[in-house]
């Protein structure tokens, strides 16, 4: 028994410190991945408080229209309709501009 207390004693000696610096390696390892969660939240953040400002900026002019033209936008859309169709009908005159004109 006392010969395996100068090989504990070595193992012990030895190991300790091993420890401590794997310990050590694994709160840098850890701190940096929080470093780097941080900073992804952070960036996705900000790119959804941008697009939340476009949206809100869309809404405003939505509103806008809406208040300011009345309720003729209903109108409007009924006469884009209309002209969608003349354009579908086909009437008018077909242009050739294959033909050139001669001087």
């Amino acid at each position: 028994m006392g010969e395996l207390i100068p090989i504990v004693a070595i193992i012990m000696g030895c190991g300790i410190p091993i420890t401590a610096i794997w310990a050590n390696h694994k709160r840098k390892i850890a701190e940096m991945q929080v470093d780097a969660t941080a900073a992804n939240t952070a960036e996705r953040a900000a790119q959804y408080a941008s697009h939340v400002q476009e949206l809100e900026d869309r809404v405003r002019v939505l509103e806008r229209i809406v208040t300011d033209k009345g309720y003729d936008v209903a109108t409007q859309i009924e006469a884009l309709r209309d002209q969608r169709r003349v354009d579908e009908a086909g009437s008018g005159v077909q242009l050739d501009f294959a033909k050139k004109e001669e001087a």
